[in-house]
């Protein structure tokens, strides 16, 4: 019997000390620790190399939000919530609406980010964001006014990441879609008596959302492996990024890339595409209902 424990103690030592020294090596080598798991055609996390992680979806998450959603996208995840405001509008548009979108990456979701204001990758992931929501005219700003050159709503769209581990666009996307659909603003009334907006506290209407274009990233890594849907590990250590963003019946918004590394082979840049186009219809069936 103590033959046995003192051999059960052995194997568990022996278990930990590997598990020391392959957290160590990944630490101090990083690109060569990934390097041979691509080797057996592998991800550190387990998948293959064109396998994305899973994906789950809780839609009005926020009670005091207008509209609210929560993402996971592996370890990834991100809460949206939408809040409207009443603003006048620009006298050179005088019937459209805001649309603002916002990421917020604070420290408390990973070590990457310090506290202070937002990082440069947050506010290029926001430019990005706006980019794609204007660019697939998710929403109309003209079904934003209240009243022409006096009232118009403002929908600030906010989304925070609570965990980080990769591919931050892909994940933002997904809750500001879902929270914009589940948002509903106040009847409102402008009155020009009085120079005022006058909201109803019971009756709401729902948002007019006409599109819900869904990205797909992929990292090329040493020029020769391209990796869907990376992670936080796997990111700096790519060559470049790009994200395909494809709308419900399968047209082209974008392609982005993100990177100083160069996609020589138009090969893979249609793989690319074709694998996004395929992703789009999973997303849609099993997580936007589309």
């Amino acid at each position: 019997m103590a033959t046995a424990d003192a051999t059960t103690s052995s194997a568990a030592s022996k278990a930990e000390q590997d598990a020391l020294r392959a957290s160590t090596f990944h630490r101090l080598h990083p690109k060569v620790y990934l390097e041979r798991f691509l080797a057996e055609k592998v991800r550190p996390d387990g998948r293959e190399l064109d396998e994305w992680r899973d994906v789950s979806l809780n839609v009005g998450s926020i009670s005091i939000a207008d509209g609210s959603a929560l993402v996971r996208l592996g370890d990834t995840t991100i809460v949206c919530g939408v809040k409207l405001e009443i603003a006048e509008p620009e006298l050179d548009s005088p019937e459209d609406g805001f649309l603002v979108p916002n990421l917020d990456l604070p420290a408390i979701c990973s070590p990457k980010f310090k506290p202070g204001p937002p990082t440069e990758e947050a506010q290029a992931l926001s430019n990005r964001l706006n980019d794609i929501l204007v660019a697939s005219g998710v929403i109309s700003t003209k079904s934003l006014c209240i009243e022409p050159g006096k009232a118009v709503w403002v929908l600030y769209v906010d989304a925070t990441c609570i965990n980080y581990d990769g591919n931050a666009f892909d994940a933002t996307l997904l809750p500001m879609l879902a929270a914009l659909t589940n948002t509903t603003s106040p009847k409102a009334n402008y009155d020009p008596e009085t120079g005022r907006t006058v909201c109803s506290r019971k009756e709401r209407i729902p948002l007019s959302v006409h599109s819900l274009p869904v990205s797909t990233s992929f990292g090329l890594f040493d020029s020769t492996h391209v990796l869907a849907d990376p992670t936080s590990f796997e990111e700096p250590l790519l060559d470049t990024t790009i994200s395909v963003t494809v709308e419900e019946n399968g047209g082209l918004i974008s392609v982005t890339q993100v990177g100083l590394g160069l996609i020589g082979n138009q090969d893979v840049l249609a793989r690319c595409i074709a694998a996004a186009k395929e992703r789009r219809l999973v997303i849609g069936r099993q997580v936007l209902n589309t």
